[in-house]
Order: C-alpha cells, then sequence, then structure tokens
C-alpha cells in the first residue's frame, strides 16, 4: 500500500546542511529497503495557482488554495505493507527533516 507522508512547516526550503544529510541518508534507506516511491520539496504556498474549472470557464487565481500558518512544504510516497510500517516510517523521515509530518493512505 501507498501512503503519503507530507512534511509540515511554516517556512519553504528551510532544513540546515545538517537536515539535508539527514534526508538524503534517510531517503537512501527507503530506496535501499524498497519503500521508495518519490518524494520533493515544496515552494511556498504564495507560488501556488488555484484553478476551479467546474463552471463553464476556467478561474484562476493566485495564491494558495487556503490561508494557514503552516503548510505542506514537502512530502514523501512511500510503499509500506501496512500502516504500522508506515507509521515507524514517517517517524523516521520526522527525526530526519525535524519537522512533524503527517501520514495518509492512498485510496
Amino acid at each position: 500500500m501507498r501512503y503519503l507522508v507530507s512534511v509540515i512547516d511554516d517556512t519553504s526550503n528551510s532544513a540546515t546542511p545538517d537536515e539535508m544529510t539527514a534526508i538524503h541518508a534517510f531517503n537512501d534507506g527507503l530506496k535501499a529497503d524498497g519503500h521508495w516511491v518519490f518524494a520533493g520539496g515544496l515552494a511556498a504556498p504564495g507560488t501556488a495557482t488555484v484553478v476551479d474549472n467546474r463552471g463553464g470557464e476556467a478561474l484562476i487565481t493566485d495564491g494558495p488554495f487556503v490561508e494557514t500558518k503552516e503548510y505542506m512544504a514537502g512530502f514523501w510516497v512511500m510503499e509500506a505493507p501496512d500502516l504500522d510500517v508506515a507509521l515507524r516510517l514517517a517517524a523516521a523521515g520526522s527525526k530526519a527533516c525535524n519537522r512533524r509530518v503527517e501520514v495518509r493512505p492512498f485510496l
């Protein structure tokens, strides 16, 4: 099963060099153990564009969908056999990046 592990932060691109080293080592471990699917960091919410094409014409607006102090600053998509393994991996990811993370299974 796949899980989205969202990194929660209030600043984009804020990892220290030591945190980046730990994140790269964590990513290497995910790859070596077969849990790696994809990961990435995200630009600040102010760079977002919201597209709403539910009506007759697409409405495009600048800025984030939701104004909030904290936001998803990055993520991992991980493969894990069950939630217990996903939570163990997420705990290691949280330690590596020194941020809180949220774990959600894909449908």
